[in-house]
């Protein structure tokens, strides 16, 4: 099931950049894509977690160079750090050379560490594009019927939610968070113990969509604040996990300064509370947070990469669940509800709404049909919005 946006985004890149950076977290289908884009050019492809392809790059100048009128693709590139001073001296040559785009696509699945490597090497000469798992458009177009819940339930990593049965996702799922903390996390964080990391992430489910209390978080694990902010900061690295960040322009108010944390699967966040039904899910007190933040990453995945994200919250009770941000004086407020029945927002939404002068009010609900309710509040099902923030991009 391939990304037909990405894709195209990633085409116009290469056609703009000599470099483009794939982001993405592992099994999430960068490969995939990355091989469908090498289906129509010529092209050379090394995998640098392969213990193989290694030795091949002890001269890494010389091996890239071989291939000057391919795309290269690197997969895991911030395997093999050495490789970026290599990629821009060659990209700076090709440029002069009359033959700078489309040279090289680097795929990596820690976005801090490869993006610190990249703006030290290649500032300049690279574009950088995130992979996320599959979103409520992607399923829906695949002609999927009745995607919404199961891409809830299983979350988007392909291989969960294209399993055969709940049972399935649910295996598959443990065994990519086991594959985590024992393999993939202690190669960027070795002080990382992979057992308190698994009751951090399991605490982090729990607190789906939670203003982050770090004290809080490392009184209930016994490690001090800066421990807990490392654990964020690495699964954040990895893309598991989102840090929203609240709105305060010049309103003057409090406003509540801390982010609100995800983490940006819903699939994951089912496995590791083992809710392995759409019954159980909604049985559980988790069951709201999970859906909103569901619907934040569907809707972060069909907004423009221009548009930025917040929610807002003031001291006195206004809040907003997702603050889109168009330009400096184009806002949308946008609140989430599970409910089917009247599903209409709180006075604190209309406080907030006013406070940021939002052009538009929204309300995302898991029904069929869009509806005006009063003071002009949109209500709409996810999938309406993200069709209309899709034709923006």
């Amino acid at each position: 099931m391939i990304n037909r946006h990405i894709h195209q985004s990633i085409e116009r890149l290469l056609s703009e950049q000599a470099a483009v950076a794939l982001l993405g977290s592992r099994q999430v289908g960068k490969t995939t894509l990355a091989r469908q884009i090498a289906k129509n050019r010529d092209s050379v492809y090394f995998d640098l977690e392969d213990p193989q392809t290694i030795p091949i790059f002890d001269n890494p100048r010389d091996i890239l160079s071989r291939h000057a009128d391919k795309l290269v693709i690197l997969d895991e590139i911030q395997r093999v750090p050495d490789l970026f001073e290599s990629i821009r001296g060659l990209i700076d040559s090709y440029r002069q050379e009359g033959r700078g785009t489309g040279k090289f696509l680097l795929l990596g699945s820690a976005s801090i560490d490869l993006l610190r490597q990249t703006s030290e090497s290649l500032a300049g000469r690279i574009a950088y594009r995130e992979l996320g798992p599959l979103n409520l458009l992607e399923t829906n177009a695949a002609g999927i019927p009745e995607s919404e819940d199961s891409l809830w339930l299983r979350g988007g990593f392909p291989n969960a939610f294209l399993a055969k049965s709940d049972r399935s996702s649910m295996t598959w799922r443990r065994d990519f968070i086991r594959t985590y903390l024992e393999r993939d996390i202690p190669r960027f964080d070795a002080r990382v113990p992979g057992e308190t990391l698994r009751r951090f992430w399991t605490m982090l489910a729990h607190y789906q969509g939670s203003l982050l209390n770090a004290s809080s978080l490392a009184s209930a694990l016994a490690v001090d604040t800066r421990t807990v902010n490392r654990y964020i900061d690495l699964l954040v690295d990895l893309l598991l996990v989102r840090h929203l960040q609240p709105w305060h322009g010049s309103v003057k108010k409090r406003l509540v300064r801390s982010p609100k944390i995800y983490l940006r699967d819903s699939g994951i966040v089912h496995s590791l509370l083992n809710l392995g039904s759409l019954e159980a899910v909604l049985g559980h007190p988790v069951a709201g947070m999970s859906w909103e933040g569901f619907v934040v990453e569907n809707i972060l995945a069909a907004a423009p990469d221009w548009v930025q994200p917040f929610f807002y919250r003031s001291a006195r009770g206004a809040e907003i669940d997702l603050v889109l941000e168009f330009a400096p004086d184009l806002r949308w407020a946008i609140e989430i509800k599970r409910s089917l029945t009247q599903p209409k927002p709180s006075a604190g939404f209309h406080i907030g709404s006013d406070d940021i002068e939002a052009k538009r009010r929204l309300v995302i609900y898991p029904g069929k049909h869009s509806f005006v309710q009063g003071s002009n509040v949109e209500t709409a099902p996810l999938q309406v919005l993200m069709e209309e923030l899709s034709g923006l991009a």
